[in-house]
């Protein structure tokens, strides 16, 4: 926890820096939401079959969706929210000829049955 899930179209593979975005984000959101860097997961979701608008190839999107513990107050996670997106403008390229929609969705993790292990390295 957090878990957090990026979809992006296909047509932003070479303008968007995943790894960097994820390696800025993670910080970001343990400070944000009071958690640590370590909890942070991240995965990315390349989309080559999509229809946007009108369903032209000059449309684009990113799609950030981050599932976090609940408890957390409105305001922290409309902070978090605030703050992945201008990240993840930080992390996109100019695109000249495309239409790039970015969005961030916090949704909550019920925590009465949320559970979670780690195994820790060469302990297996």
């Amino acid at each position: 926890m957090p878990h957090i899930t990026v979809d992006y179209t296909g047509n932003l593979a070479d303008a968007f820096d995943r790894r960097g975005f994820a390696t800025a984000l993670h910080p970001l959101v343990a400070k944000t939401i009071d958690t640590s860097v370590e909890a942070c997961k991240t995965r990315f979701l390349r989309s080559d079959e999509y229809v946007l608008a009108d369903g032209g190839p000059e449309h684009a999107l990113v799609l950030v969706r981050a599932a976090v513990l609940s408890g957390r107050t409105p305001e922290a996670k409309t902070r978090l929210s605030e703050a992945v997106l201008e990240l993840l403008k930080q992390h996109l390229a100019p695109t000249p000829g495309l239409s790039v929609q970015t969005a961030v969705d916090i949704v909550d993790l019920d925590r009465t049955w949320y559970r979670s292990h780690t195994e820790p390295a060469g302990e297996r």
